[in-house]
């Protein structure tokens, strides 16, 4: 079960590699994407503050309420996109047990913004690897986690970090191509009938 304690472990991976890269050149566009790693950073910085304020509305969509990363240096991005894991996981930790809250992709329990939490850090971590030519690559727990919770259809489970970057979409698979489109799995688990949504 992912939880605020893994929010905070993937926090802190995604930006200690991040923090050794700093001095690169955060301009460059990542292959394949029109995001600079810059802009991939603090997205997914920014989509840890909208979950914490989704989560904390109880399934109100609070689209009226704006929060955001804007540009900044290299470092300030990676200590933005730490102070914005923390703020989420303690949002998770401190929901009461059944809170749900809004997402377009189906309204989301506690679990599931830690899910999204994690895979946005994760693999936008990844993207910004790729634009400075670096590899990147979490421990396969961190990895599995995500996988199972966001992606339950995702079955067996052999190479999570692969799997998990093909299940968003960044490559192909096993023999299985590249994903034009994909969703998270982010409702209560209980609710997972097989099949993706």
């Amino acid at each position: 079960m992912i939880d605020a304690t893994t929010v905070r472990r993937v926090g802190d991976t995604c930006g200690a590699f991040l923090s050794e890269h700093v001095g690169r050149d955060w301009t460059t566009t990542i292959p394949d994407m029109e995001m600079t790693v810059a802009d991939a950073v603090g997205h997914a910085a920014n989509c840890c503050l909208w979950y914490a304020v989704d989560l904390a509305a109880g399934g109100d969509d609070l689209e009226h309420v704006e929060v955001g990363v804007g540009t900044a240096p290299p470092a300030a991005l990676v200590a933005s996109l730490g102070a914005a894991a923390r703020v989420v996981a303690g949002v998770v930790e401190t929901a009461p047990a059944g809170t749900i809250g809004f997402h377009p992709w189906g309204d989301a329990d506690a679990s599931g913004f830690a899910g999204m939490a994690c895979d946005e850090m994760l693999i936008h971590t990844d993207d910004a690897a790729r634009g400075l030519g670096v590899g990147f690559e979490p421990s396969a727990d961190l990895a599995e986690a995500v996988l199972r919770r966001l992606f339950p259809e995702v079955d067996p489970v052999v190479d999570p970090w692969q799997q998990l970057r093909w299940a968003n979409g960044r490559i192909a698979y096993g023999g299985e191509p590249r994903r034009e489109r994909w969703r998270w799995f982010c409702r209560p688990l209980s609710e997972w009938t097989g099949a993706p949504s």
